[in-house]
């Protein structure tokens, strides 16, 4: 049991360390093909700081271990919104713009919504179950190809990145990159196994595994990224990393799972998909109480109130 707990445990810190080598590799790699600063930030760290989740995904919808992939994408959004913006709120105020609360947002809210509609098989279409077919996940793949050409429009209208990209010799910046995607397999090979084992140990289910150990595990680098943001003053990308993970989460990771095996969406799914939907909402109305456009320790509070009970829930459920 504790070899498994190490196994998760060593699992997440290599797949972090593999997500920033294959980010700082990738961005040197694409600045010196002259690919520009721009470009880089949209593709190569948007991916980055979501890589865990999806290499996750993909070695567990590979192993078989479905309800650990939708755990892990649903429970990932709902730590996004709900930890790492409680936590962040508590260092300093969120000040958002106005295209964030009134695009971005509404567009993590449809990308919510479409998960429940797509999974809503029994529901919606008399089917025997819920299954997040190959079909879907060409369908949020496309949403996900739609919110890229809508990102491009908004950087393109003057707002510039400003993370600077490290050059690294051209040889550095290949080993970089093959050194992060080999972290990225064995780090999401061993938290996949070991997540899958202590399920069995305990008797729970994998998907509360999913929901809370490996959905927080796969957060970090969003974590991480958004208290330093916010730290230095950077709301909006605190804000944005936050909004940009779940759509990306949704639209291209769990569509690449979907495609990958065809996924079971239970009753259980159907209720945390509920529950992210719910703390979008939420996000987007508390931006309107008070300080408008603003997220103050209190709302941060709240959220982080929410999580608490939410996982008590969840584990109680199973």
């Amino acid at each position: 049991m504790f070899l498994n707990i190490l196994l998760v445990l060593g699992g997440f810190y290599v797949l972090i360390k593999g997500a920033d080598y294959l980010v700082n590799g990738s961005s040197s790699l694409a600045r010196r093909l002259g690919v520009p600063a721009l470009v880089v930030g949209l593709t190569v760290v948007a991916f980055g700081t979501s890589s865990p989740e999806l290499f996750v995904n993909i070695i567990a919808a590979i192993n078989g271990s479905t309800d650990i992939a939708i755990g892990n994408v649903l429970g990932s959004n709902l730590a996004n919104i709900l930890v790492i913006l409680g936590v962040t709120t508590l260092i300093a105020p969120l000040k958002l713009k106005s295209s964030t609360i009134w695009k971005e947002i509404p567009f993590s809210l449809l990308a919510a919504i479409l998960v429940l509609v797509l999974g809503a098989d029994m529901f919606l279409e008399g089917s025997p179950q819920n299954l997040l077919g190959r079909i879907d996940g060409i369908v949020l793949i496309a949403f996900f190809l739609i919110f890229l050409v809508y990102t491009f429009g908004i950087r393109e209208s003057g707002e510039q990145p400003r993370t600077k990209i490290e050059q690294m010799s051209l040889w550095k910046s290949i080993l970089f990159i093959l050194g992060g995607l080999v972290a990225l397999i064995l780090g999401g090979q061993f938290v996949v196994t070991g997540a899958t084992a202590i399920a069995l140990f305990f008797g729970i289910s994998e998907n509360l595994i999913g929901l809370t150990i490996v959905a927080v595990g796969t957060s970090l680098p969003e974590l991480v990224s958004s208290i330093v943001a916010a730290r230095k003053g950077h709301q909006d990308i605190a804000i944005g990393n936050v909004v940009g993970s779940n759509i990306f989460n949704i639209f291209f990771v769990l569509g690449m799972t979907s495609i990958i095996t065809p996924l079971p969406f239970n009753a259980p799914n159907i209720v945390d998909a509920f529950a992210v939907v719910t703390a979008t909402l939420l996000m987007f109305f508390l931006l309107f109480v008070g300080k408008r456009q603003t997220l103050h320790r209190m709302e941060g509070s709240i959220f982080l109130l929410m999580y608490v009970g939410f996982i008590l829930f969840a584990i109680v459920r199973g």
